[in-house]
């Protein structure tokens, strides 16, 4: 029964990992027959890379900021919209509508909206203000691209930790109103406890998912300024396609891949061992 499920696996992950991993190893541009096996000069290139270190800063920076904006957010609007009402419905399907769109869309959508020529600075300077250089300025740029990241993706938070609300036993709410808690001790000693394993799967969701941005920078920034937005997903396919280095990009990818599983698996047992602190 579960032989179906493992092909597809194998298929279309186990395969290309594997297939990375050998490209890596390898001086191959894309186009040539017979690739040349380099051992690890590609892995030693990526340490003397400062185009890749700028691209790390700004990854991890999306990634960290990103995911305790994203859940912060998240959960909050959670507990507004978490009671049945037809309101509330409606409410949660706006907050989840940017993550239906795509990432290209949104990016498109945001740089008209925020680009120099802008739906926002066209009303500035039509009121006689500057114009401000959300995607022009260095800073202003990253901060702009870690904005838009969290608009999108956060919605999903919300419907997970919606699902994690309307789990939490009401017995033990009622029981902590009756000892005297207040709101906070609730949410603290009751609500919080009753959906770690959700905020886990939120934090690890979020981690990986702005890991591997790439898409939204495209259509948003396209790296700019000077390369400044440039994310690890981004330089690789950039490396790989417009500059003929695919197995320098294939070993940017299995750098990325190997830190990602990582720091999934690091949040996970770090969550596990918080739980397993709290019930003894």
């Amino acid at each position: 029964m579960v032989t179906p499920a493992t092909a597809l696996f194998c298929l279309m992950l186990v395969v290309p990992a594997g297939l990375a991993i050998y490209l890596s190893l390898t001086d191959w541009d894309g186009y040539s027959a017979s690739p040349q096996v380099v051992g690890g000069r590609n892995y030693a290139d990526l340490v003397r890379d400062p185009e890749l270190r700028e691209a790390a800063f700004v990854t991890v920076l999306a990634a960290v900021v990103g995911t305790v904006a994203m859940n912060a957010l998240g959960l909050g609007f959670a507990l507004l919209v978490n009671k049945a009402s037809r309101l509330n419905s409606v409410l949660r399907m706006i907050l989840f509508y940017p993550h239906v769109l795509s990432a290209l869309v949104v990016g498109f959508l945001w740089s008209a909206i925020l680009g120099t020529t802008g739906a926002v600075n066209s009303f500035l300077t039509s009121h006689g203000a500057d114009v401000l250089p959300f995607l022009s300025d260095p800073v202003w740029a990253r901060v702009t691209l870690v904005a838009v990241l969290v608009w999108a993706g956060f919605g999903v938070n919300v419907v997970l930790y919606v699902a994690g609300l309307q789990s939490v036993p009401q017995s033990l709410v009622e029981a902590c109103r009756i000892d005297g808690g207040s709101r906070w001790q609730v949410f603290r000693h009751v609500t919080l406890p009753s959906i770690a394993s959700v905020m886990t799967v939120n934090i690890v969701l979020s981690l990986i998912t702005l890991l591997k941005t790439y898409d939204l920078v495209v259509s948003l920034t396209a790296g700019g300024p000077a390369g400044q937005t440039q994310t690890l997903a981004y330089l690789i396919l950039w490396n790989s396609f417009h500059d003929g280095r695919l197995g320098f990009g294939s070993a940017q990818s299995v750098v990325l891949m190997v830190l990602t599983a990582a720091l999934a698996l690091a949040v996970t047992r770090l969550r596990k061992r918080a739980d397993q602190g709290a019930m003894a």
